[in-house]
């Protein structure tokens, strides 16, 4: 009978809701939570330096440890930083303390990225042309997992069909991630990829349809679409814009080319991007981006020229010896800050909320921080005080953000606001909106 249905179910709900509970060590709003960690940051000096025991793997459903090498000599991956990764020859053994991370986080699953900018693209083309260079490089990939107690793999090869790559590379990356994913399955591996965010570079790179049929997860690395290179201002992350150089149409385009929403994974970048304006502004002119600039500063911990990581971002708009000033831009839906001629353009718990919302309400897997590394992990903006005190305000801002995005498209399913045929979002019902949902059809 109808109503026997509703009570097993919802009993099942009410079961699975306690058995989480008891062994929750994670997020437990349903979504995924891809947090990456660039090895090399532990070299950055002072309260910049990160290393693993910074984590707290209870705000992430996915680590990835960035990155490993192609050694296209053997077709295989290989250690960038032996003496970081590895414990041979009194090594730090970074791989180990990672997945190890498993033992006391049980929901967590720890990737190995291969390849990254430095990585360009020649190698990862001259190894995905070759059948046999493939099959090889697969079964050595899988050992080399399986070795180290990774979960799985994240390609990032930066980018297919450009920088030293060829027209070729869209088709054979194709069929690197079916050999991939064929050696894979026997031990149920992860396989995903970081893909760019341009559309020229989806056009030149990926058969979207046909690599999402093998990809666990798609992270979609939606910044750097603006920078120091444009020589005028412009925000890092746009949530929307009058142009092709946006989040909202890098989703909307990839969900076209047939990437299936559940697994497209939304990247936020936890940097900004700096600028120096060329010539002074008028005494009462009110800034705004797209202002004529030149190459942008660097901070103390991340030291690149027209980069800067949050956790500096953060301590310059908390510097008193400065004057900068913040300002919101609604179209980008993304804070800058200015103070005389330099230009800051960022994404804070405001803007990153907003994207966090947009994923939720397209029905995506979740949202991928590049790079945890970067945000306020020591906690250094937080007021000063115990009570007020936060670390990892952006990695905090997502969870939370998930977490409200989806009561609000709970409830406005449940009282018939919006219709929702996205089983992601189905399937982040609680047990009581299901109740709800289900008395409602049936009573």
């Amino acid at each position: 009978m109808w109503y026997h249905r509703i009570l097993l179910s919802v009993g099942i709900c009410v079961l699975g809701k306690v058995s989480n509970s008891l062994a929750a060590s994670g997020p437990q709003h349903g979504k995924v939570v891809v947090c990456y960690l660039g090895s090399w940051s532990v070299y950055r000096p002072d309260r910049g330096s990160y290393t693993i025991e910074h984590l707290d793997p209870s705000l992430c459903t996915h680590l990835i440890y960035s990155f490993a090498g192609l050694d296209i000599r053997s077709d295989r991956i290989k250690p960038l930083d032996p003496w970081q990764d590895l414990t041979e020859d009194y090594g730090k053994g970074g791989y180990q303390r990672l997945t190890a991370l498993k033992n006391k986080y049980p929901h967590l699953k720890v990737s190995l990225a291969i390849g990254g900018w430095n990585e360009g693209s020649v190698n990862f083309s001259q190894l995905a042309a070759s059948p046999e260079k493939r099959v090889k490089f697969a079964q050595n990939v899988v050992a080399f997992l399986r070795k180290y107690n990774f979960d799985g793999l994240d390609l990032d090869w930066e980018f297919p069909g450009q920088r030293g790559g060829r027209p070729e590379d869209k088709t054979n990356f194709l069929l690197l991630v079916k050999d991939l994913k064929a050696a894979f399955r026997k031990h149920k591996l992860l396989l995903t990829a970081a893909l760019g965010a341009g559309k020229d570079t989806i056009d030149k790179g990926y058969n979207v349809k046909g690599i999402s049929t093998y990809l666990d997860f798609i992270h979609m690395m939606c910044y750097d679409y603006h920078g120091a290179w444009d020589r005028k201002t412009g925000a890092n992350a746009p949530l929307r814009a009058n142009d092709e150089l946006n989040v909202e149409f890098t989703i909307n385009y990839i969900l076209k080319q047939g990437a299936p929403p559940h697994k497209v994974v939304l990247g936020v970048p936890f940097y900004g991007r700096t600028f120096v304006i060329d010539s002074p502004r008028p005494g009462e002119a009110i800034p705004q981006l797209g202002e004529p600039a030149s190459n942008g500063f660097q901070g103390p911990y991340t030291r690149e020229n027209g980069f800067l990581g949050y956790n500096e971002i953060c301590l310059e708009l908390k510097n008193t010896s400065a004057n900068w000033r913040v300002h919101w831009d609604s179209e980008t839906q993304t804070p800058f800050a200015v103070d005389e001629d330099k230009v800051m353009t960022y994404d804070n718990e405001q803007s990153v909320a907003e994207k966090v919302h947009f994923a939720i309400k397209e029905g995506l897997a979740g949202i991928m921080v590049w790079s945890v590394d970067t945000d306020d992990f020591h906690g250094d903006c937080s007021l000063g005080d115990e009570e007020s005190f936060v670390n990892y305000p952006l990695l905090r801002c997502i969870n939370k953000s998930i977490d409200k995005s989806l009561r609000e498209l709970e409830n406005s399913i449940i009282h018939g606001r919006e219709k929702q045929s996205n089983t992601g979002s189905v399937n982040s019902l609680s047990c009581v909106g299901l109740l709800m949902v289900l008395v409602k059809w049936f009573v």
